[in-house]
Formats: C-alpha cells, structure tokens, sequence
C-alpha cells in the first residue's frame, strides 16, 4: 500500500500558510497521526526538520510517515473542531487516545410544555427547558425522578396536552397517587404549575421545605392513627434525605465547573473529572488514555479536553486544571461556541480551589495504581494477542484486523458480515453488513467473492474520491476469514485483481465446529490452545459469525427472505422447514424423488408430488 510517487520534500513546499488538518500515512497508507496548524506551512515543516527537538514519540512517527496530507480551514478554531472529529473516526496510533465514550445522564425538566414532565436524557437540546446534572449514576437520577412523582404527583406520559384533555382514561399512576391526572382535567394549569416550582426548588437542593412539610404530615397522620400512611411519609422522608445528604466537598461561588487532573505511568494515563454544580460537588469520573512515554500532564489535558467535550451535552463555564495547555485560547474559544456562554481555563495557585485540583490529582493516581494490574491483562488480552498473532504468521505490526463469515438457511438466502477488530478490540461502528445480491443458492466461496469485491471497491473509491474520508476507508492490516484454503484463495484472488497486498489466514475449525488453527501461505499453522493468540482468535470467529446470523434473523424477521417454496401450492411454513432442514440446497430438493420426498416427516405422498410437479412440469 506504500505511495512510492509521493515525494515528501517536494510536497513540504506546495503547502499553504494557512490554517488547517493535517493527516499522516503510513507505508501501509493509514493515518497515524492526525494535527491542526495556525500554518500549514509551517507546523508540517517542522516533522521533517532534523535539527528540532522533537520528543521521542514525534521522532518515532516521523521513521514511519511515507506520506501526508491536509486539508485547509478559515481559522484555528474550525481546525481544532476537524482534528477532533478525524480522531475520533480513525483512531491515530501517535496521537493521545481517550480510551473510554461515556455519556452522562440529566434531569430535564420540560417547562417548555404546559403541563410540564421530569424525565431522564443524555442530550442537552436549546429548547428552552430545564436541566439538571450531569449525573454519573443512571441509577440514581432515575431513584429521584420516581421520588419526585411520589412527591409532587407530576405526569410521566407523552400525551399532547391541553390539546388531549379527556380523551383518554387516566393511567395506572393516578390510581397509585403518583399523579394528579391533568389528562383528565382534575388539576388546572395553574396550581399544576405550582408543583412544578416546588420540583425545580428541590432540584436546585433546597429540600428543608419538603422535609418540613412530611414531617408534619406524618406527624398528623400518626395523632390520627393512619399508620400505613405516616409509615409512608417516613419511607419518603429516608428517601429525600438519602438525595439531599450533604456532599463532601462545596465551593461557596455556588457556580458550575469541572476539574481536571491526570495522573500518568509509561503508556497509561488516567484523567480525573469532578463535576460541581451550583457548588456542590455532584459526581466523579475518571478515563483512560493511551499515551506516548514521558508525555507531560499539560499535553494529556490539552489532547483529552476536546475529544471528551465534543462529546458532553454539558459545558460549564470554568474547567480548573492541573497545568496549563498549550491551545488554551482556542480551546476556550471552540468550549465557548459550543456552550453558548464564555467558558475559562483556570490553573489554580492557591486556596479550596487548588486543593480541589490536588485532590482530583490524588484520585487519578489512585485509580492508575488500583488499576494498573487490570490494564496489563487487559492489554494482554488484546494488544498482547494481536503480536502473537503478528509473530505466528510472521507479518509485520498488525492494529487493524477484519473477519468474514456467510450465513444462509440451507443456500435459501445468503448474507455476509465484515467485522473489525482495532489493537485486539472490536471497533463495533465499522462493522458491515452485505445482502448477497448476484450469487444463488448455497455458493460460500461466490458469496465471500461478491462481499470482499463490494468492500474493497467502495475503500479504493472512497480513498480515490474522498481524501481517504469513509465509512470503507481504512484498510486492514490482516484479513481473517471464517474457513481454510478454499476461502482464503477466494480472498487473496479479489486483491490480486484489485491490485491490493494485505496478508489473509483462515480460522480453522475440527470437527467438532472448534476453533483449530490458522491457515496461512498454503500451511495450517497450530495456536497453543492456552494463548492469548488462541482465544482472541476464537473471538473474532465466533462475533463474526454471530454478527452474519443476526443479520439473518433480522432479515427474516422483517419478511424479506422468501423462499422459492413458499409459491408451491400445499407447502406451509412447516414443511418448507422440513425441507430445508434436510436438504443442503434448493437444487438437491428439486432432484430428490417423490418416493424421498415423502420420507421427510410432516410431508405426505401428496405433498411430494406437488413438490416434484413445481420443479418438474
């Protein structure tokens, strides 16, 4: 895949002086690193001087960069946004990588709506309702939206009201008490609107109102001897406490932020957020990355902060932070345009404030050191086996892995599945289906041939016509097909005529339908069963299967397999399965004789020769 016509010297000098992406190849045309430049011109130069002190990860890639390109923006800022997205999409093996895609949930209250609900949501729209959060507990968002309905007695359906007053019989909720059934017209909009007011005081955390108000009623209800009912305003005293204990830590500003700090070793990085709101420190959360030795905290949150913010619906207006970054104007221009509000990064000196980033710190530290076992199997069960893998076969560095499996009911209909793995783990969003569409009957090898055809024509395309932008761009570094010699014959026969050198071995399975071995270059080569080599191996064949089934389910779940059986007058949906089930094809049911066909339980004589007339008369 190398680019021998790309000349690096004399591409160094057409490149513009202006702002954009640039995106690095390497020999076997993947991009590994990804950056932005205030000048092209400049920033791409700077790789390739050999005077510069570079670092050593920077030296590293430059051994490996065989070409480049870029691709010009208006500012910094627009920049910075296409560095993030391209990251995000293919995962650069220079460039720091946060390991984790968290999203976090929040409380939405719709004050847009007349008669207002409080539900859960991860998105953060400009609709003019209120938001709570963000949470790091699904859990416990959804534990205080139920003690709100116990509350307050707001609505939990999608009903459009005032417009749907009436229409409907109340739901289970108003018959529990749990809601006052504006449906129905029993509470106007107004006093409805009162206990709204009364949820957004008690999430904004001013709960000692509430508080007093049970204690007084379960007071009132014990004088009167209704137990049952003052056990129940006890039971929901517990609970709003449980939501209003006191957190540990508060900011007496009473304003949201977030704080940021890494703690790092070697190639592993753990960045600590804590979230406060209004003050109040509401939740933690800590993510991995993958880093280059020696890397400085100040690079890791410089790397971390937009790729995890281009993902949070939830913007605060100040992130403290341990150092400080180098892109620290255009980040808190970029954070600002996408808050809506100004948003400032602080390195704080003194004070709660910097206790707050040492203690976030402190944190980080201690979930890299309790984790550090766990992240060496872990890379053990991936990285560690995709290198075996590399060494058995004897090919070069392998990040990106795809596998292919065939699945069919009997040759009636033929679906494929592509499934990636990237550095030992499943890349789910870059898995593809393929509905066979030239081949007939239960043709494997025709059937892989069309697949492996469509995919790889659609990559060269894309890479021809969209500057290596696509959902069948990257290239992978080792094909896997589900079979042995005939399959993998099949593989190598579509690169050769698509002029493609990538290494390809079947999954090999005995008898028993286990994984075996691998063939590669013409020999079956063994896999020691206890390796990690084995058992990532035995993965990927089994989610690449299972994906081709799915497929196959879902297709015929949806009515569209339709077998050619189903138009023979007398064949019902259980003696097609019949057929199907003891005959390999359709083309060994159309030269079995009726006498044989009349042995298949569920078919009579009668049915055999309706079977036979259809394909014989």
């Amino acid at each position: 895949m190398e680019n021998n016509n790309f000349d690096i010297q004399e591409e160094l000098k057409k490149l513009p002086g202006r702002p954009g992406v640039y995106i690095m190849h390497d020999e076997k045309d993947r991009i590994i690193y990804v950056g932005k430049a205030v000048s092209l011109k400049n920033r791409v130069r700077q790789y390739f001087q050999s005077s510069r002190n570079k670092g050593i990860k920077i030296e590293q890639m430059v051994t490996h960069i065989r070409r480049f390109e870029y691709i010009v923006t208006d500012s910094e800022l627009e920049a910075l946004v296409l560095e993030c997205n391209l990251i995000k999409e293919h995962h650069p093996k220079y460039n720091t990588m946060l390991m984790d895609d968290k999203t976090y949930p929040f409380i939405k209250v719709t004050t847009n709506e007349a008669f207002p609900r409080v539900i859960l949501t991860r998105k953060m729209l400009k609709d003019k309702a209120r938001y709570f959060g963000p949470y790091t507990s699904s859990q416990a968002v959804r534990d205080t939206i139920d003690l709100i309905h116990k509350l307050y007695h707001l609505r939990s359906c999608s009903r459009n009201l005032p417009r749907d007053i009436g229409k409907e019989r109340p739901c289970l909720n108003y018959h529990i008490k749990q809601c006052d059934a504006p449906c129905q017209g029993y509470i106007s909009q107004e006093k409805y609107r009162e206990a709204v007011d009364e949820v957004l005081r008690f999430l904004n955390g001013n709960y000692d109102i509430i508080l007093s108000d049970l204690e007084r009623k379960m007071n009132a209800a014990s004088e009167s001897l209704e137990f049952e009912r003052a056990i129940e305003y006890r039971e929901l005293i517990s609970s709003v406490k449980q939501v209003a204990q006191k957190q540990k830590i508060t900011d007496s500003s009473g304003e949201d932020r977030d704080v940021l700090a890494v703690a790092s070793e070697e190639e592993d990085a753990v960045v600590q957020v804590f979230f406060i709101r209004g003050g109040r420190l509401i939740g933690r959360d800590h993510f991995y990355l993958r880093i280059s030795k020696g890397e400085s905290a100040s690079s890791v949150l410089n790397s971390f902060i937009p790729q995890y913010y281009a993902g949070t619906p939830y913007i605060p207006g100040e992130l403290m932070l341990q150092e400080e970054v180098e892109d620290q104007e255009v980040l808190e221009a970029w954070l600002t345009s996408k808050r809506g509000q100004k948003v400032s990064l602080k390195v704080p000196k003194k004070g709660t404030k910097e206790k707050l980033v040492e203690l976030a710190h402190e944190n980080a530290g201690l979930v890299l050191s309790k984790d550090k076992e766990r992240l060496k199997r872990e890379e053990g069960r991936t990285i560690g086996a995709v290198k075996e893998i590399a060494a058995l076969l004897g090919v070069g560095e392998i990040t990106r892995m795809e596998a292919y499996d065939i699945s069919n009911t009997n040759g009636f209909e033929s679906v494929g599945s592509m499934v990636v793995y990237e550095r030992g783990k499943p890349k789910r969003n870059d898995y593809r289906k393929f509905k066979i569409k030239g081949i007939q009957g239960a043709d494997d090898y025709g059937s892989m041939r069309e697949v492996l055809t469509r995919r790889f024509t659609h990559g060269i395309k894309e890479r021809e016509e969209n500057a290596g932008l696509g959902k069948f761009t990257a290239f992978p570094d080792l094909i896997l097909m589900d079979g042995g010699k005939g399959q993998v014959n099949v593989a190598l026969e579509v690169l050769e005529t698509l002029g493609l050198h990538i290494p390809v071995c079947g999954m090999v399975k005995d008898d028993r339908h286990r994984t075996r071995g691998l063939y590669y270059q013409n020999e079956e080569i063994p896999i020691d069963k206890s390796s990690e080599a084995f058992r990532l191996i035995t993965r990927i064949q089994d989610e690449a299967h299972r994906f081709a089934i799915e497929y196959h389910r879902q297709l015929r779940g949806k009515g569209q397999v339709h077998s050619i059986l189903d138009d023979i007058e007398g064949i019902g949906p259980a003696r097609r399965k019949a057929l199907m089930r003891n005959y390999l094809s359709l083309d060994a049911i159309k030269e079995a004789s009726v006498e044989e066909l009349s042995k298949i339980p569920s078919m009579n004589e009668k049915a055999a020769e309706a079977v036979y007339k259809f394909f014989h008369w």
